[in-house]
């Protein structure tokens, strides 16, 4: 029984606002799944791009080097395609183009045949004033669950 990888971007939802989510599988080598199965990988600074032939590909996600591999191993920062259906490839070529949006990864995690896949956002950059009232809101939060918390006992 294998555990359960779930790789997360905290960044994300902090820097964007996340406008719609699809599930991407990966394109990956040999040593690249083994490391990922090892939770040796991060996306924390990583973002999605678009080639001059419309695939997707993920820039800056890092994946470590596979301890037992051979000169055979990976780049660690190398870009990887993501595989999407045609329809959803296009119509997110088309907001990024258009709209000026940008496509996040949000967490990398293996689905119950080990394959790896990979939630990514179509997101919109979130301004100063934004990260601001989201800390706000969080703080505020914090305060009312230790009010009600001291209020029940």
């Amino acid at each position: 029984m294998q555990k359960k990888i779930n790789i997360k971007n905290k960044r994300a939802r902090f820097d964007f606002e996340i406008l719609d989510t699809y599930t991407a599988g990966l394109v990956l080598s040999g040593t690249e799944i083994k490391s990922i199965r090892l939770s040796k990988a991060s996306i924390s600074e990583s973002f999605c791009e678009f080639n001059d032939r419309g695939e997707l590909f993920i820039i800056n996600m890092q994946i470590d080097e596979y301890s037992h591999g051979t000169h055979y191993n990976h780049a660690p920062k190398a870009a990887r395609k993501l595989l999407l259906n045609r329809g959803e490839l296009k119509k997110l070529e088309k907001e990024v183009k258009n709209t000026g949006l940008t496509i996040v990864p949000l967490n990398l995690f293996l689905n119950e045949r080990g394959l790896a896949k990979i939630n990514v956002a179509l997101a919109k950059g979130k301004k100063l004033f934004d990260k601001r009232e989201t800390i706000k809101d969080r703080d505020n939060k914090k305060s009312l669950d230790r009010i009600k918390k001291s209020f029940n006992n």
